[in-house]
């Protein structure tokens, strides 16, 4: 249960991250951020990253071996890094229309799939 809540509390602080991270890039289109400087860009996005590590911070102490979780700090970090990477294509696919995934991208996640699997395996 506590592996099922980690993943869960990662997938949603990476949602919160992305859009902090690249979400601003669509304010342009946006008429009530059109005037906004670098700074009020900066501290909008740093508000929406409070969320990321309001949900990251638990789901790394959930998760650890050291707190009773399933994962050790190297499990953890492969697979925060997977569900970033997913949560981005998603992310860029459905907010980035002119973006694409091409076959090299699907191969990039075939390999990082295999670092799971070479992390995880005793």
């Amino acid at each position: 249960m506590k592996g099922v809540l980690t993943i869960i509390l990662l997938v949603l602080s990476n949602a919160f991250m992305t859009v902090a991270w690249y979400g601003h890039l669509k304010f342009k289109e946006m008429s009530w951020s059109q005037n906004l400087g670098l700074v009020a860009i900066i501290m909008i996005s740093w508000g929406i990253a409070l969320f990321e590590y309001i949900l990251q911070v638990p789901a790394n102490r959930i998760g650890f071996k050291s707190y009773g979780g399933p994962f050790s700090l190297l499990e953890l970090k492969v697979i925060q890094e997977v569900i970033a990477l997913v949560v981005f294509v998603i992310f860029s696919l459905i907010v980035f229309k002119s973006e694409t995934f091409r076959w090299n991208h699907l191969i990039g996640f075939v390999f990082l799939v295999l670092a799971v699997y070479f992390i995880f395996k005793k």
